[in-house]
C-alpha cells in the first residue's frame, strides 16, 4: 500500500503538470511542469521525501527502459538518417558535451554551496 500512495503523490504533480502545459501558453513539456511542481513541494516541506522516496527510486531505477522505444523509432529511420548522418552525428555531440559540462557545472555549484554551510 506504501508503493501505491507513493505513486499517486507523483501522479498528482504529473497531472497538475498537465494541467500547467494546458492552461499556460509556454512551450514547456508537461513533465517539467510536474518535476518543477514536486520539487517545490518537497522544498516547501508540503512533500516528505520520504513519503515519495520508494516509489522514485523504482522510477529511477526503469527509466531507462523508456529510451526502448524511441531507439526503435530511430532505427526504423535509418534510411532516412543515412542521408543525413553527419549534421546529426555533429549535433548530437555537441549537445552531449554542452549538456555534460552544464551538469559538472551544476554538481560543482552544489558542492561549493555545501561546503560553503558545512565549512
Amino acid at each position: 500500500m506504501k508503493y501505491v500512495s507513493q505513486f499517486l503523490r507523483i501522479l498528482v504533480f504529473c497531472w497538475l503538470g498537465e494541467v500547467l502545459h494546458a492552461l499556460l501558453p509556454v512551450p514547456v513539456p508537461a513533465s517539467i511542469y510536474g518535476l518543477a511542481l514536486l520539487l517545490g513541494a518537497l522544498k516547501a516541506g508540503l512533500v516528505r521525501l520520504e513519503q515519495v522516496r520508494e516509489a522514485a527510486g523504482f522510477l529511477i531505477a526503469v527509466f531507462p527502459l523508456l529510451f526502448v522505444p524511441g531507439a526503435v523509432g530511430i532505427m526504423e529511420l535509418g534510411e532516412l538518417l543515412a542521408g543525413i548522418w553527419l549534421p546529426v552525428l555533429l549535433a548530437v555531440s555537441l549537445v552531449t558535451v554542452l549538456v555534460m559540462a552544464a551538469a559538472g557545472w551544476a554538481a560543482q555549484a552544489v558542492i561549493r554551496r555545501k561546503g560553503a554551510r558545512h565549512g
